[in-house]
């Protein structure tokens, strides 16, 4: 079996490591199964490939000065870019031949650079099955709903996907109300709960020793991600660190992740010098290892690291992004009402604040961690189930040739 999975990804490193997570759980779930990743993200090649996957590297996007989608590091326009990714992806599922396509997140892709592929498919291997996979909340509804009404995202679930599946859980966010979903495309939706991260390659008390934290210290792991965005909340961790007295014995490491401008990190080296239970390095591929060697967690609210925080019930400090759009605050600020862990908006965010949620987290005398049975993390068994079923029933897509009345945009309740 053959499985084709596209990643627009040139922007931070969620998407690509969660899809990698998902791929190498369906390698060893599904026998015999082959996989080529199709994306752009400029960090693929610095993840492990696990033997049955390959990838084919896309021209990587950014965003010019005016904010605008653009060629990252080749000097061509932006639509020469995407007809050039384009014509790759569809040479691949030509050559390739899936028989299951899985999309992330974009229904046409970046730029509508998988609609050709699509129609590809649609006419020339109508066989192949076509999955779209969502996080568990894309934005607030309102704009949400307006985007898919303006690039025509309905029409894209319902005339060529056979299934969504949504690594998250109805009772946090429920993706097919909140963003009102037809009856037809709400009935192709599986919420297949959250990815449990697994526990990362080194032991927790092997790492500890290689950092040199004593057992009388205290460690906490910053980490913003992919790092693009993420020097505020490293410089406010560090002003809040001067803040404190030697007596509370606190070991940081910063990842500031590859993303981060080299002047932005150029500057947190200057500023760590006079810090030396502090360190800073780029990047790892082996996050899961340090954040269990925490004793507390500072990051973003991307969806890979509430993962991680939640699987390997880590107390933590969460300082979501509010834009470009509402997702990580609205993950965030739920997951904290479930007390799974500290949440700060960005727009409260002082030195102070800061270092009196890391330390109440440090400090704290309850021997209990977070309640993460609340939450469903079986999401990577739940999709091999389904991709497994896709991949072993026969065709049964339909085009109905009726007009899709989509719904009113309304004014929706906002997290």
């Amino acid at each position: 079996m053959r499985l084709m999975v596209y990643s627009h990804d040139s922007f931070g490193l969620g998407n690509i490591r969660r899809m990698l997570a998902i791929c190498n759980h369906l390698l060893d779930a599904i026998p015999g199964l082959s996989i080529l990743v199709v994306s752009g993200s400029p960090v693929l090649h610095s993840f492990r490939m696990p033997r049955g996957l390959d990838y084919i590297k896309l021209p990587c996007f950014g965003r010019n000065e005016s904010g605008e989608v653009a060629a990252k590091y080749l000097n061509t326009a932006a639509d020469e870019t995407v007809k050039l990714r384009s014509d790759l992806i569809k040479v691949a599922a030509v050559n390739f031949k899936p028989d299951l396509l899985l999309v992330d997140k974009k229904p046409y892709g970046l730029q509508e650079e998988l609609k050709a592929t699509l129609d590809y498919l649609k006419l020339r291997l109508p066989e192949t099955k076509l999955v779209l996979l969502l996080r568990d909340i894309l934005d607030s509804p309102e704009p949400t709903i307006k985007e898919w009404q303006k690039y025509g995202y309905y029409d894209a679930l319902q005339w060529y996907y056979d299934q969504v599946l949504v690594v998250g859980m109805p009772e946090v966010f429920d993706l097919s109300r909140e963003y009102q979903f037809s009856p037809c495309i709400a009935q192709k939706v599986r919420f297949c709960g959250y990815i449990r991260r697994d526990y990362g390659q080194k032991p927790r008390h092997v790492l500890r020793q290689e950092l040199q934290i004593q057992p009388d210290e205290k460690f906490v792991l910053v980490t913003p991600g992919g790092g693009g965005d993420g020097y505020d909340l490293v410089d406010t961790y560090l002003q809040g660190l001067a803040q404190l007295s030697p007596q509370h014995n606190i070991k940081s490491l910063i990842i500031s992740g590859p993303e981060m401008p080299l002047f932005q990190r150029q500057a947190l080296q200057e500023k760590i010098q006079p810090y030396p239970q502090v360190q800073i390095c780029e990047f790892t591929d082996d996050i899961a290892s340090y954040m269990d060697a925490a004793d507390a967690v500072v990051s973003m609210g991307g969806y890979n690291t509430i993962c991680e925080i939640i699987s390997l019930n880590k107390r933590a400090v969460v300082v979501p992004r509010i834009k470009p759009v509402q997702e990580q605050w609205i993950r965030a600020e739920r997951m904290a009402g479930l007390g799974l862990f500290k949440t700060i908006h960005p727009d409260l965010l002082t030195p102070a604040a800061l270092m009196d949620a890391v330390l109440e987290q440090l400090n704290s005398r309850s021997h209990h961690f977070p309640p993460v049975s609340r939450l469903d993390l079986d999401a990577l068994h739940q999709i091999a189930q389904d991709i497994h079923t896709l991949l072993h029933s026969p065709t049964t897509r339909l085009v109905s040739k009726k007009p899709i009345l989509f719904p009113q945009v309304i004014s929706t309740q906002q997290a």
